[in-house]
């Protein structure tokens, strides 16, 4: 297999896989082993059962789960029912999780039970009230028929995973079959919200063929081989873990495990018992693994392939990577949800100080270029917009044409927002973000949705977060807050309140009370005021 073209869809890439590396050991999930072939029989499964609950070639459908073998046989499953899967950030709490299902129009969800202490059914209840006898289990969302919980229990009004398996057992596989050969490349595979400068999320749309093709190449670039064993540690919500992870391990037959959460033991363990070749993830990770006081006592010796991205990356980073745990490869790339997840990568055989400094050049089949204000190209190592240009670009923001119109110009480039540098062999250097996005231990987290609801609090009458520095997480939120007249709020009282309404990367770290905001002429807040100030306290 070559050419992304042979796939087509990625219910195609499940069957060839399944027939191309049958007996291959494809998912291990704890005490749980499956090969390839009996991967393809589950996912085969999972859309049958879809199909026989009204699941038709365009529906979306939603999953709220961490990364586990139900996840990739859920997602995959729908996917080949003609679906456009529809994922949720794991750290959603439930109104924003209601928000994103109510505005893409999911029809079905599939949904964890409990995670990390959390049940996030209960959530759901609380966020979109209480099932009311009509089509689905939650009143206030009305377009969502049916909730699927990853589990072997489910409240009453949702179905337990096991029970929605079973209603797809009188669906043939020839009706399975028929349903894939009804989806083209061209046909959405799915929408990955992502927030804006709006604060409200936007659901990036992607096609099947762009998945395959972004995908083969990044697999292409980083050397992923039917040998290699996958620590998935990325959530699958995220393109990085559902495309970088599944969809090139389908691609190439490499083992996937999962990890649902990121603990440093459980990632060093899983390295030491599976024999982990391959690691992607933020820096963060690979520091907090070479960092671990009890690392000597695992064996490392299989890592062989490392990618990394989303924050800068430090040379000696790299060079640790290489020197103290033997990986061979060590590539850093960039990308954003509206091109499919990627834009520019490395290349094997780059010199450490090029993948260190830079994400590498414009993969194949695109463009790349920085401007200036006037939309001109800008200099070599001058900063400016970084403008992306291809076949990776997002067909649109779903039910968003003015956002779309804004990010995407006439022409076809995406304005990314992202202020960057270009050297003279085109490698990419990230040096600000025109969105003021900072990323907290990896995440995308974004000031003005963390504005938006922090000014819901009673005792803010006006507020601004930009991202600080923080050793541990790359960045954190920092809030100037001003208080309502008589509040007497304290840092602490917002964080703990923030805590409890919006998922945890997103709380700001510190709140710092000030009279009023630096704004322009226009009333916009000045940002750059206060991150100067943030630098000069005194």
């Amino acid at each position: 297999m070559s050419d992304w073209g042979d796939w087509g869809t990625v219910p195609r890439l499940v069957r060839w896989s399944a027939e191309r590396y049958a007996d291959t050991e494809a998912v291990v999930d704890g005490r749980t082993r499956v090969t390839y072939g009996e991967l393809g029989a589950r996912v085969e499964r999972a859309a049958a059962a879809c199909m026989a609950n009204g699941v038709t070639v365009g529906d979306r459908v939603g999953i709220w789960a961490p990364n586990s073998l139900d996840w990739i046989v859920a997602a995959l499953g729908a996917v080949s029912a003609g679906a456009v899967l529809v994922p949720l950030n794991t750290r959603f709490k439930g109104t924003e999780a209601a928000d994103v299902l109510g505005r893409s129009g999911a029809r079905l969800l599939f949904v964890t039970g409990t995670f990390l202490g959390t049940s996030y059914v209960a959530s759901l209840r609380r966020a979109a009230g209480e099932g009311t006898g009509g089509l689905g289990p939650l009143s206030g969302l009305p377009g969502l028929e049916q909730v699927v919980v990853l589990s072997d229990d489910a409240p009453p009004d949702f179905r337990t995973w096991k029970d929605f398996l079973a209603s797809g057992e009188a669906v043939e596989a020839t009706e399975v079959l028929r349903r894939t050969t009804d989806i083209t490349g061209d046909d959405l595979s799915d929408i990955i919200f992502t927030s804006g400068t709006t604060g409200r999320p936007k659901g990036a749309m992607i096609t099947h063929g762009q998945t395959l093709r972004a995908y083969e190449i990044w697999a292409d670039l980083a050397g992923l081989r039917a040998s290699d064993r996958y620590l998935i540690v990325n959530p699958f919500f995220h393109t990085f873990g559902y495309k970088a992870g599944v969809i090139a391990c389908l691609m190439r037959g490499a083992t996937m495990i999962p990890q649902p959460v990121f603990n440093v033991d459980t990632a060093l363990a899983n390295i030491s018992a599976e024999r982990v070749s391959v690691l992607p993830g933020p820096p963060t990770l690979h520091q907090s693994l070479l960092d671990h006081p009890a690392r000597d006592a695992h064996d490392l010796s299989a890592l062989r392939l490392v990618v990394t991205g989303a924050a800068v990356v430090p040379l000696r980073l790299v060079e640790r990577l290489r020197g103290e745990l033997g990986v061979g490869t060590v590539l850093t790339a960039y990308g954003l949800s509206e091109a499919s997840g990627i834009v520019t990568m490395c290349r094997r055989g780059d010199d450490p100080s090029v993948i260190a400094s830079t994400s590498g050049r414009a993969i194949p089949g695109t463009e790349l270029k920085v401007v200036d204000a006037d939309g001109s190209p800008a200099p070599t190592h001058t900063p400016g917009e970084v403008l992306v240009r291809g076949f990776n670009i997002m067909r649109g923001y779903y039910e968003d044409e003015p956002a779309t119109t804004e990010a995407i110009t006439p022409d076809g480039w995406l304005r990314t927002g992202d202020v960057g540098v270009l050297d003279e062999a085109g490698n990419l250097r990230i040096t600000d973000r025109i969105k003021d996005m900072y990323i907290v231990g990896g995440f995308n987290a974004y000031p003005a949705e963390v504005e938006q609801l922090l000014g819901l609090h009673p005792d803010v009458a006006d507020i601004a977060v930009i991202g600080i520095p923080d050793a541990r997480l790359g960045e954190v939120g920092k809030a100037f807050v001003v208080r309502r007249p008589g509040s007497v709020a304290t840092e602490d009282d917002l964080i703990a309140w923030a805590r409890r309404e919006m998922a945890n990367y997103k709380v700001p770290r510190v709140v710092e009370f000030v009279g009023e905001l630096p704004r322009n002429a226009s009333g916009k807040v000045v940002k750059g005021e206060l991150r100067v100030g943030d630098r000069n306290p005194g």
